[in-house]
């Protein structure tokens, strides 16, 4: 029996990705990939709708990487200000999580990040400066400053949360 080409349009486990040309079975092409839409025959017609494919996809895949390279740009200047109430030692009643990053970078505007895209190896605890980094795209990262500090003491820009305001 003689092997056939075919152009995968889906990624087969243990065959190949999308996109690539690979030999098989008459009968798995004809039967299986083909009906399926998982793959099409190889014929001269597909494999130059392929390579335009391609281009296409190359230029879509570059563009959206411009774009992440200057979402991971902008967060790398952001700082987040965090106001925690603080027991002795300068350790948190509660922490400093990663959905609690996620929804203040959302208030800074930056959307479509997610809980799992935050690098945090465990909550933050105590009162500091830490550098948290970002996964934006599969190989873009970025980092963020987060600062924690304790209700009622000045923040670096210099307001301050009363914990009581007192008449004088």
């Amino acid at each position: 029996m003689k092997a056939v080409e075919v152009i995968l349009c889906e990624h087969v486990p243990s065959l190949g990705n999308i996109g690539e040309i690979v030999r098989v079975a008459p009968g798995y092409a004809r039967n299986y990939l083909i009906p399926r839409g998982l793959a099409l025959p190889a014929t001269g017609k597909n494999i130059r709708e392929l390579e335009h494919r391609k281009m296409l996809l190359a230029k879509k895949r570059e563009e959206f990487r411009k774009q992440m390279l200057s979402v991971a740009e902008k967060l790398n200047n952001v700082t987040l200000t965090m106001v925690r109430k603080v027991a002795e030692g300068d350790k948190l009643y509660g922490s400093v999580s990663a959905t609690d990053i996620l929804e203040a970078l959302e208030e800074q505007g930056f959307t479509g990040l997610a809980k799992k895209n935050i690098l945090l190896d465990q909550p933050i605890k105590k009162v500091g400066e830490f550098k948290i980094t970002i996964k934006v795209e599969s190989d873009i990262k970025a980092q963020i400053t987060v600062l924690v500090v304790p209700e009622g003491a000045e923040t670096p820009t210099g307001d301050t949360t009363p914990v009581e305001e007192t008449e004088e």
